[in-house]
């Protein structure tokens, strides 16, 4: 029979790897601006998966307040650049502050406004080692194309919020991107309930 985590256990779990004070800064501003932003073990992965690739090139889709992006930076190697994508403005300079206040120069980080699905179309072909995509769940299969255009071999491709069941047309959309991803055979695939769910996958082209 299979064993389930207590509560208590799940949430040691998710809290495993501690936050610094400029995540503590980036989540409180987050909270400010109405946004939830992702979790300690949401963070710590993208840690991890970053690190482990010796990521130097990363786009998110999401911009925040800079909560993922501080945890991606903390994985990725010290060359790395991050291009974070969002439509709104005023959490960018929110991110923008936070950045600068953690230390990251301003030449690593690359804040892009706009509407993902036409960001992502003007990047390059096979350039980016890892993709964090957490914004408009309408999107996300354009997105999942998208990524594997802009993926080398062997980068990693990572979806947020594909447990959360809050709005049916987002539920259909999030339903229809997990099943393409699990039936694509260039992707080594985990879905994990971490947050409100991610699937990671790392891209095997033919």
């Amino acid at each position: 029979m299979a064993q389930y985590p207590s509560s208590d256990q799940w949430n040691y779990s998710q809290s495993f790897i501690t936050e610094d004070s400029n995540l503590i800064k980036a989540r409180d501003k987050s909270k400010e601006l109405g946004l939830s932003a992702i979790g300690q073990g949401v963070g710590s992965l993208l840690k991890f998966l970053a690190s482990t690739i010796d990521a130097s090139n990363v786009v998110e889709i999401g911009t925040g307040t800079g909560v993922s992006g501080l945890w991606l930076f903390r994985g990725m190697n010290s060359a790395g650049v991050l291009t974070s994508i969002d439509s709104d403005q005023e959490r960018q300079r929110a991110a923008k502050e936070i950045f600068s206040d953690a230390g990251i120069a301003s030449n690593k980080i690359r804040l892009i406004a706009g509407r993902a699905i036409e960001v992502v179309a003007k990047l390059t072909d096979n350039a980016y080692d890892l993709m964090f995509i957490s914004g408009d769940k309408l999107e996300y299969e354009t997105l999942l194309d998208q990524s594997l255009r802009l993926l080398r071999p062997g980068g990693i491709l990572v979806f947020n919020n594909i447990l959360d069941d809050s709005n049916s047309a987002d539920n259909e959309a999030v339903k229809a991107v997990s099943e393409k991803i699990k039936d694509d055979s260039r992707l080594v695939s985990v879905m994990l309930p971490s947050g409100s769910g991610i699937i990671a996958s790392s891209y095997r082209p033919h």
